[in-house]
């Protein structure tokens, strides 16, 4: 029995040190990238492969390098120009601006959770603690934080590339409040429309009964956001499915010599649950998740 729990940890212990660099173990392969969405009849319609020149060198959603975040100075003076009669060029009133930002702030919490890479690491480190059955062992709430640091660490080079192309121009007054907003959402799409599948656009494009665009920039964002969901969704799974093998071989392990040993009424999940916190310490489990979870967004 002894002999039989030793090899199968041996076996966890090499699937989870199959990937080079212990990088790519629990990650899926990467979600097709989006094709050229125009019918065969318009050969003229550009490819939606790299989306922009950045996208051939690994950097995710926007920016060959590192560039300035906008910082809350920034934000602030944003939110006082919008609300003030100091953009002349737009031709809305403050007042109607006024509730456009109130309601963009309101609506900030859903955009954070679909429109970001808040949903596949949130519900992927949910799925560890799941398989790992520490019950609430890392709490709710430090599972939600950690997920908000990794959006904002994932998403860095697309709120770079939003902050010069479209908040620093709005600020500087060179272009108006909606073509800055424009700008802002069009750098958004490029990153959803990076991490879905062909699918799950198509599927929302014929249940909307709307023409294939003829470019990902003409694809529409009431499509793009519930496609990138549905796609996280997927991709979420797929990770969470593979987390689970390594703990799934320990239980089946554990509870044949809980049963062979005649000690049926000792629940397995007991004698288990340290074997798996053995198993995710010397696999350096976090670091481990946390690199495939972030190199899967590249």
């Amino acid at each position: 029995m002894a002999r039989s729990l030793i090899m199968a940890m041996a076996a966890v212990l090499a699937v989870g040190a199959v990937a080079p660099g212990r990088a790519d173990a629990a990650a899926p392969p990467a979600p097709p990238r989006m094709p050229d969405l125009a019918p065969p009849a318009a050969p003229a319609a550009p490819a939606a492969p790299g989306l922009d020149a950045s996208d051939s060198a690994g950097q995710p959603a926007g920016g060959a390098g590192p560039s300035a975040l906008p910082d809350l100075g920034a934000l602030l003076e944003a939110v006082e120009k919008v609300t003030s009669e100091q953009d002349a060029a737009s031709d809305w009133s403050a007042p109607i601006k006024l509730a456009v930002v109130f309601t963009g702030l309101a609506l900030v919490p859903a955009g954070l959770v679909m429109m970001t890479s808040f949903t596949r690491i949130v519900i992927v480190l949910s799925f560890v603690r799941r398989a790992l059955t520490t019950q609430t062992i890392p709490p709710n709430i430090a599972i939600v934080g950690l997920s908000v640091f990794l959006t904002l660490f994932v998403m860095a080079p697309t709120f770079s590339r939003l902050n010069d192309e479209a908040l620093a121009p709005y600020l500087a007054g060179a272009v108006p409040f909606q073509a800055a907003m424009d700008r802002g959402f069009a750098v958004v799409k490029q990153f959803m429309l990076r991490q879905t599948h062909e699918s799950d656009l198509v599927m929302f494009l014929d249940i909307a009964r709307s023409s294939r665009p003829a470019s990902p920039e003409a694809v529409p964002m009431h499509v793009a956001i519930p496609a990138f969901a549905i796609s996280e969704f997927r991709t979420a799974f797929e990770m969470g499915c593979l987390l689970f093998i390594p703990f799934l071989l320990i239980d089946l392990v554990i509870a044949g010599i809980l049963l062979s040993a005649g000690m049926m009424m000792l629940p397995p999940i007991i004698v288990s649950l340290p074997f798996k916190i053995i198993l995710f310490v010397l696999v350096d489990g976090w670091a481990l998740l946390v690199q495939s979870l972030v190199t899967s967004f590249y």
